[in-house]
C-alpha cells in the first residue's frame, strides 16, 4: 500500500482527499497496488471532519515517516510551500502539486532534486486544472519539436471578456460579477484580471516545452483592466475577438519569446470561440501541427482528478525525468516580444474621424481597416515591429490621443 501525505486541507487538498477514498478500488487498480492518506497536514483544525482523526499539524512527523512516500502539497503559493516541497524530496519522496507559483518560480530546482534522487516531481494540475496539458507534451507529444504554444490560461478574465461582450458589461461590472460567483477574489482578484496567473502558466509550459527555465518576472504581462466595452464591440464589428493570451513561441535563432497581453483573434479561430470559464490552449509543433486543448480551467474535483493521477504515476513510474525536465536559464534566452512583427489594433479619439484617419496613415502608412468608434476610430494596422510601432506612436500630433492599443495574433 502508498501512504500519502496531504498538505494543505482547502479546497484542493479536501478534494484530493475525497477522490481517493471515492475511488479508492478503480485507483488501486490502475495503480496496481492501493493507495491511502495517512496524514492530512494543515495548521487548522476540522471538528467533525470524516478526515478530523489523519490530522496533523507538525510537518516534520510527515518527513520522519518512512511509509509515507508521496507528499501532496495543495497549500499555494511560495511560504511555506517551497520549502515543505523541497525538504520532502530531499527526504526521498514523491511530490505532487497544483501550486503554479511554486513550478513556475522553483521548477527547475525541485525537478533537479528530484532526478538526483530517482523520485518525482508532478504537477499536472498547476496549468489546466482538470484539463489535461502538461502529460500530453511531455509523453503523448515527446517525438515533436515545439514552435509555439499559445492560450486562454485564466478562466476569470475570460468569464469577464465574455461577459463584456455578451451583456455590454464594463470591466467593474464583469469583475462584480465573477466575484460574486466565486471566479475572482473578493479581496485581492490582481493575479487574475492584471495577468500574473497567466504568466505563471505560460511560464511553465514555455519551460516545459523549450527546456530552459522561463521565470515570471522576465515575462512582459498585462490584464485586461483597460479593456472597454468600446473596444470589445470595435473588435467585433472588425470579425475579431479580444481574449487574454499567454503564449511562448521559439524564433528561428532559438530564443523564445514570452508574454501575456490581451489581443485581437481573428473571428474564425478556435482560441476565439473559447468562452466563460473555459480554457484553451494551443500547441505548434513540427510533426503534428496545431492541436487544441479545451476545458475547464480550475474547481475542486477536476483539480484534485489531476493531482491523483499524478500520484498514481508516482506509483507506476520508475523514471519520467527523461522528458518531465528543464533546466535553469540565462535571461538571453528570451527575446523581446517587441521583435516580433504583427499586425495591431490602434482605438482613437481627440479629432475628427477624417483627421484622425489623416493622422494614421501618416504616423503608419495606409491601416487595412478603419471604423468609426464613438468620437474616434479603430482600425487595423499593418504587420510591423514593436519598435516600428512605437515611432508611429510617437509621430501622431498631440490632439490624437490612443485609447486602446492591443496586437492582432494569428491564432
Amino acid at each position: 500500500m502508498i501512504q500519502v501525505a496531504i498538505i494543505g486541507y482547502g479546497t484542493v487538498g479536501s478534494g484530493v482527499a475525497e477522490v481517493i477514498e471515492r475511488n479508492a478500488e478503480g485507483i488501486a487498480r490502475k495503480a496496481g497496488q492501493p493507495i491511502a492518506v495517512k496524514y492530512i497536514c494543515d495548521i487548522r483544525d476540522f471538528p467533525g471532519d470524516p478526515n478530523e482523526g489523519k490530522l496533523c499539524k507538525d510537518f516534520g512527523v510527515v518527513l520522519k515517516d518512512p511509509e509515507v512516500s508521496v507528499v501532496v502539497e495543495s497549500i499555494g503559493g511560495l511560504k511555506p510551500a517551497y520549502q515543505f516541497v523541497k525538504d520532502s524530496l530531499l527526504a526521498g519522496k514523491s511530490v505532487v502539486t497544483s501550486n503554479k507559483e511554486l513550478v513556475a518560480t522553483h521548477g527547475w530546482e525541485l525537478l533537479q532534486i528530484a532526478k538526483e534522487r530517482g523520485i518525482q516531481f508532478l504537477f499536472e494540475a498547476s496549468v489546466g486544472g482538470g484539463t489535461p496539458i502538461i502529460r500530453p507534451i511531455y509523453q503523448c507529444m515527446a517525438a515533436n519539436e515545439f514552435t509555439e504554444i499559445a492560450g486562454i490560461l485564466n478562466g476569470t478574465t475570460n468569464f469577464m471578456l465574455t461577459k463584456m461582450k455578451r451583456e455590454d458589461l464594463s470591466f467593474d461590472e464583469a469583475l462584480k460579477l465573477a466575484q460574486s460567483l466565486g471566479y475572482a477574489e473578493t479581496t485581492d482578484p490582481s493575479a487574475d484580471v492584471d495577468g500574473h496567473d497567466a504568466c505563471r502558466k505560460i511560464c511553465i509550459l514555455g519551460s516545459l516545452a523549450f527546456g530552459r527555465h522561463i521565470f515570471p518576472a522576465q515575462v512582459p504581462t498585462e490584464g485586461i483592466r483597460a479593456i472597454t466595452t468600446a473596444d470589445m464591440a470595435a473588435a467585433e464589428r472588425l470579425g475579431y475577438a479580444i481574449k487574454l493570451i499567454g503564449r511562448a513561441k521559439r524564433l528561428e535563432d532559438g530564443r523564445v519569446l514570452a508574454e501575456v497581453c490581451p489581443a485581437l483573434l481573428p473571428g474564425e479561430s478556435q482560441l476565439a470561440s473559447v468562452s466563460d470559464v473555459y480554457n484553451g490552449i494551443l500547441v505548434r509543433s513540427d510533426m503534428l501541427g496545431d492541436v487544441l486543448f479545451y476545458g475547464r480551467g480550475a474547481g475542486k474535483l477536476p483539480t484534485a482528478s489531476a493531482v491523483v493521477s499524478d500520484i498514481i504515476d508516482c506509483v507506476k513510474s520508475e523514471d519520467v525525468h527523461r522528458t518531465l525536465f528543464w533546466v535553469k536559464s540565462e535571461e538571453e534566452f528570451l527575446a523581446d516580444p517587441a521583435e516580433d512583427v504583427l499586425r495591431r489594433y490602434l482605438r482613437l479619439e481627440g479629432g475628427t474621424q477624417e483627421a484622425l484617419s489623416k493622422a494614421v496613415a501618416a504616423a503608419f502608412g495606409a491601416p487595412e481597416l478603419v471604423q468609426p468608434s464613438g468620437e474616434g476610430i479603430v482600425c487595423i494596422l499593418p504587420a510591423q515591429s514593436g519598435k516600428a510601432f512605437a515611432t508611429g506612436i510617437a509621430a501622431l500630433p498631440d490632439w490624437a490621443k490612443v485609447a486602446t492599443a492591443l496586437k492582432v495574433l494569428p491564432y
